[in-house]
């Protein structure tokens, strides 16, 4: 198992060490096209780390198969902790080598443009962060049918992404994340700490913003994301979908992501900045209380969501006391 420690950046941007983590499971229908996505990338990758949980289908020989094709692309195949596909993802993140850079998290039913990896890599490299500070870049795409077809644009991030936003709402799905070394040993240390998690892209987004990482939305979309029955999340749109996540807010299911998440983050509270850990503790306390203390905890803590509708919501758990 890698270990935590890493001398970071080498003398020039185009010798870092780039990979990618797919997490599988029985994703043989559309599988083959996000590998040859990965071929035909301007910037290939040095690495494809994919974590599969125990799959059914013809998900493994496809892996394989990709693997003889195609021997200029490194591959490495582990078995996945067969826990879901969040547990699937801190898997990766585990077995991470010491000598990557840069890592771009992949599902394994999208397509990527050709693009993605070049683009992500150069709006890091134009980042004034410190050196020591961890990146996570991630941004928009094209929400698409099972055929990519009837393409419509991923929502944006109007508003500063932040750990204020992170405790109540994700920024971007996992499927566009890529992050540098520093980001990679701050999740990596804290997976091994956090227990049950919502989903992975949520957690690393509160994990990096939390401990005062950069994260860089970027407005222009470069993967294709598949909408279909089986997504685990899929996209917030069109009203059968506001409704579902209002019935969720409503019955609860909100409070529940967030009490899952509070606990991930507390037993990783001391990677947190002073500021961000007091936040988290307030949340955890104060969404508890009463009625006058939970709408102060939003106007007052810096709690919000993006859009008319996502600021609705949140005020509307607090007077229910789904927060």
């Amino acid at each position: 198992m890698p270990n935590d420690d890493h001398s970071t950046s080498r003398s020039r941007p185009d010798d870092r060490r780039l990979a990618i983590l797919l997490a599988t499971y029985n994703g043989a229908r559309d599988l083959p096209a996000q590998l040859e996505s990965f071929v035909e990338q301007t910037r290939h990758p040095d690495l494809i780390l994919v974590s599969d949980d125990n799959s059914q289908d013809d998900t493994r020989e496809i892996v394989k198969r990709f693997a003889t094709e195609h021997p200029e692309l490194e591959l490495i195949f582990i078995e996945g902790p067969c826990r879901g596909a969040a547990q699937n993802f801190l898997n990766l993140l585990r077995h991470i080598p010491a000598d990557v850079d840069v890592v771009a998290l992949s599902d394994q039913d999208d397509v990527w443009m050709p693009e993605k990896l070049q683009r992500g890599l150069d709006r890091m490299d134009s980042d004034d962060a410190s050196p020591d500070c961890p990146l996570l870049y991630c941004g928009r795409s094209w929400e698409c049918d099972e055929v990519l077809g009837n393409q419509k644009l991923s929502r944006g991030m109007p508003r500063p992404a932040c750990f204020g936003h992170a405790l109540v709402q994700n920024v971007a799905g996992g499927n566009t994340m890529m992050l540098n070394r520093k980001a990679v040993d701050l999740v990596r240390a804290a997976s091994f700490e956090a227990g049950e998690i919502v989903v992975h892209d949520w957690w690393v987004y509160q994990i990096v913003s939390g401990a005062g990482g950069r994260i860089l939305f970027d407005d222009t979309p470069f993967i294709l994301y598949r909408q279909h029955g089986n997504n685990l999340i899929g996209a917030n749109r069109g009203i059968w979908a506001k409704l579902k996540r209002m019935k969720m807010l409503v019955s609860g299911g909100f409070r529940e992501w967030n009490t899952l998440n509070i606990a991930a983050l507390g037993a990783s509270a001391h990677r947190l900045t002073t500021e961000n850990r007091a936040l988290l503790e307030r949340f955890a306390t104060e969404r508890n209380q009463g009625l006058t203390r939970r709408l102060r905890l939003i106007s007052g803590a810096g709690l919000y969501r993006m859009g008319l509708a996502g600021t609705l919501s949140l005020y509307l758990a607090a007077v229910l006391g789904r927060l």
